[in-house]
């Protein structure tokens, strides 16, 4: 999910989060830190349709309906061996996932953006940030969503790996 729990706007505790997953039916469901993170069992194939479920029960909750990418396993399996990048500095790595894999992607721009230090791939639904000088003084990483025309969710690769641990676990 992307704009839960930061700087202090759209409060959404990962508990109440579990709650809202398992009402709509989604088993096993735990989450990974505060930023909504979550990962479930359910027999339904990712879709549009259950992105908006869980984003639609969200709001009738707690009153702001925040964007959902929900990935399958294999999704994040295949962003994590696709990876172009090192992964010792797990923190400087991002994953920006994509609600589609984008149609026209403004390549330009993005590599105008980017930084000396910064190396970026877009490999299908995934676009990979290595920016060691950290995303928050990335012009490039504030610009990857409209560059790309897609809805994206980003996660360090550290969280990635984590994720899927999670998933491997249940």
């Amino acid at each position: 999910m992307r704009g839960i729990n930061v700087g202090g706007k759209n409060s959404l505790p990962m508990k109440e989060l579990v709650g809202v997953l398992e009402s709509l039916g989604l088993d096993n469901v735990r989450t990974y830190i505060q930023s909504g993170n979550a990962v479930f069992s359910s027999k339904r194939r990712p879709s549009q349709k259950l992105h908006a479920q869980i984003s639609q029960a969200i709001s009738a909750v707690k009153g702001f309906e925040p964007r959902v990418i929900v990935l399958s396993e294999h999704d994040l399996e295949a962003a994590i061996t696709s990876n172009p990048f090192p992964t010792d500095d797990g923190k400087a790595l991002h994953f920006f996932f994509a609600a589609a894999v984008p149609r026209r992607p403004n390549l330009e721009r993005i590599a105008t953006l980017a930084a000396e230090t910064e190396q970026f791939a877009l490999l299908g639904k995934t676009f990979y940030l290595f920016a060691p000088q950290g995303i928050g003084r990335s012009r490039l990483a504030a610009a990857v969503e409209s560059a790309l025309g897609e809805p994206v969710t980003a996660r360090n690769y550290n969280t990635v790996v984590k994720l899927a641990e999670l998933i491997a676990e249940a």
